[in-house]
């Protein structure tokens, strides 16, 4: 039996991490066919003071690199040595797709579509049935860390669910550039969450096999902004310490390619964007011909896909106005 102004014990698998201890523990999944096992490494930084339990997870989908080199850097420069609460930090949860420098498993199933998942079904299916098992009752609320997803490069950014309101509040304490609401995708870790009552935020910066500084910094400043307000960490030096407030985008819209061509974007990712000013150009590669992609709105640019050669109807800008 625990004190009352005991912290809670942390249960993952057969594991035990009681107040005061920090300990690497793991989830198992499966072998690779040479019958190396597989499973899911995850840090448990448990305090004796009672607090809020923290998810902060990365690499849901394997080539997403930069989540899990700010849950990488966060455990190297000892920030997760939290002094009330506890810190569940999962740096890589889709290990095979690591492993593969791909999106999804060997068997093209994503993770994230497999919520709350099945002891029984596809590899994607048991993992998440696994990790829905074991961590889900454990926290208090989660920060879900991705890039974009192909060659779309996100510019730093927070989503949060509309009917949510701990959520969005979660997402005001993190502090991205830009902040928005998004809608539940079904069989999706959010969605599980929602419907478990757990506030969970997705931080989604830059782009798939890339790593990009700003991203990462971004990404580390909001996880230190958020145990920061619930006085999980003794409070530090600002990462970034001029950092300006979240600017909140409505009516969010793709701006598409108008013909097949190759893409020559003319602004930079997380630009103000005037309504009718030229934002990119499709050409053929003899400069017969071009069509420029014209702002339809004023507001600003949060995703800019670096595809070189696109066909007619591909995403090009992600685009949004101000709340």
């Amino acid at each position: 039996m625990h004190l009352k102004d005991e912290n809670k014990t942390i249960t993952i698998g057969e594991e035990n991490v009681r107040p005061g201890e920090e300990k690497l523990v793991s989830i198992k999944i499966d072998r690779l066919p040479t019958g190396t096992i597989i499973d899911i490494p995850i840090y448990v930084f448990n305090s004796k003071v009672p607090g809020p339990t923290l998810l902060v997870q990365a690499g849901l989908h394997g080539d997403e690199i930069n989540g899990i080199e700010i849950v990488r850097r966060m455990l190297d420069k000892k920030h997760f040595k939290v002094t009330k609460g506890c810190i569940i930090a999962v740096p890589i949860l889709n290990i095979f797709g690591f492993i593969h420098f791909s999106r999804e498993l060997p068997d093209g199933k994503d993770v994230n579509r497999s919520f709350p998942g099945s002891k029984l079904g596809s590899l994607a299916s048991r993992i998440a049935y696994h990790f829905t098992k074991e961590i889900f009752p454990q926290i208090d609320f989660g920060i879900d860390l991705h890039t974009g997803g192909g060659s779309r490069s996100n510019y730093p950014q927070v989503r949060y669910t509309a009917t949510d309101k701990k959520s969005e509040e979660l997402a005001a304490i993190f502090n991205a550039p830009f902040t928005f609401s998004s809608d539940l995708i079904p069989k999706s870790f959010r969605k599980t969450a929602f419907s478990k009552g757990i506030p969970t935020i997705v931080y989604e910066a830059g782009e798939s096999m890339r790593f990009n500084e700003y991203a990462i910094e971004q990404g580390v400043q909001g996880i230190l902004n958020t145990l920061h307000h619930f006085d999980m960490l003794a409070k530090t030096d600002d990462l970034l310490p001029e950092k300006e407030e979240t600017v909140y985008l409505t009516n969010r819209r793709w701006v598409r390619a108008p013909t097949a061509g190759m893409f020559l974007p003319k602004i930079k990712n997380g630009s103000d964007i005037k309504k009718g000013a030229v934002i990119g150009i499709v050409t053929d590669a003899f400069s017969r011909r071009s069509k420029e992609i014209k702002a339809p709105f004023n507001g600003c640019v949060f995703c800019v896909n670096h595809q070189a050669v696109v066909n007619q109807g591909e995403a090009l800008f992600h685009i949004g106005e101000l709340a």
